[in-house]
């Protein structure tokens, strides 16, 4: 990428993957992606409307990424992630009816309405979790419990944004997952702007990933968070290098994403020019969407279509959300532990 040069991108065949893949996962992949800018827009529309509350974080622009991962890795392995967690949850089969529920707050949501935009789970994600950095010991906790029970073909992949690399506790969880070969997958999503800090002045040396490695004796990769391709094709080697040695990897997938830290964030610290150009040029989307129709398997014709349907799955989820009732607060206190008074 023109604008970092000092990066050393992972490189993918794209054709090969194309032929490997064959039309029908493509077309599911590009759907998932689909899915989750649908559910984003959707959200935030609903969010304006004072029908969402809390915060809101859009994982717009950054679509490639975790679809590129699961369509690779398969969902048979443990995934932690941010508060920017809509995606995840939805890659690993959380519906849109439950994931746009509980943005609501409603009761057949996916935490009963109790967790909100921050905080989604499935059978096999670990969570959206809201303190920065502080999913990290979690993941690697659970590459912890990979290796204990001696699971054969399974890692644990932990997302975490540019952010979170100078908390302490990811620190802690790189140097314990190499000193005890714990099969680790940590991936930085650099969307180049913590919050409203560019990455540049908030962490002292780029690129992040390789240079970290160094310190903790692992190996990295660096990626183009915008390419399917390059993505799914990283993910695919990095599993198949965990299941030969159990080794962490740390991986800096370079993105950008197309909405400011949080719906409040109006991200006037960036150009409205510099956003136009990276959304005109850098959408995960329409790269995945060009090169199919590049390759005939695909149509504009046809990629309508595919937003369309999609699309008609999020407003459906809205009208669910809308319908579904507001939790009893008499169930306030169940699943909380607490001791019974002496």
């Amino acid at each position: 990428m023109s604008d970092c040069p000092q990066y050393h991108y992972f490189q993918a065949d794209s054709a090969k993957i194309i032929q490997d893949l064959g039309k029908d996962k493509l077309l599911d992949a590009l759907k998932k992606m689909l899915l989750i800018r649908n559910f984003e827009i959707r959200g935030e529309q609903a969010y304006q409307q004072g029908k969402v509350g809390g915060f809101y974080h859009s994982y717009m622009g950054q679509e490639a990424i975790q679809t590129g991962c699961i369509a690779a890795v398969g969902a048979n392995n443990w995934f932690t992630t941010t508060y920017r967690c809509h995606a995840m949850a939805l890659l690993l089969g959380v519906s849109a009816n439950e994931a746009m529920a509980e943005l609501y707050g409603k009761s057949t949501g996916n935490a009963m309405g109790r967790g909100g935009s921050m905080h989604l789970y499935s059978d096999r994600m670990l969570g959206g979790l809201a303190i920065v950095g502080g999913h990290v010991p979690i993941a690697t906790g659970a590459a912890f419990s990979i290796k204990y029970q001696k699971q054969k073909n399974m890692a644990s992949f932990c997302f975490l944004g540019d952010g979170a690399v100078v908390q302490g506790a990811v620190h802690e969880s790189l140097n314990m997952a190499s000193l005890w070969d714990l099969p680790c997958v940590y991936v930085i999503e650099n969307n180049k702007w913590g919050m409203g800090t560019a990455t540049k002045r908030a962490v002292c040396i780029e690129p992040i990933a390789e240079n970290m490695a160094k310190s903790y004796n692992m190996k990295s990769y660096t990626v183009d968070g915008s390419d399917f391709f390059a993505c799914f094709a990283l993910f695919q080697e990095v599993m198949a290098e965990i299941e030969k040695n159990g080794r962490p990897i740390l991986i800096e997938a370079v993105t950008e994403r197309f909405r400011g830290h949080s719906i409040s964030d109006p991200g006037l610290y960036r150009s409205k020019d510099s956003l136009a150009h990276t959304m005109e040029e850098k959408d995960p989307i329409h790269l995945l969407k060009n090169a199919l129709i590049e390759h005939k398997l695909l149509t504009e014709e046809e990629f309508q279509d595919l937003d369309k349907e999609q699309k008609a799955i999020v407003l459906a989820s809205m009208k669910f959300a809308d319908e579904s009732p507001s939790p009893d607060p008499i169930t306030l206190e169940q699943g909380v532990f607490a001791p019974e008074d002496e």
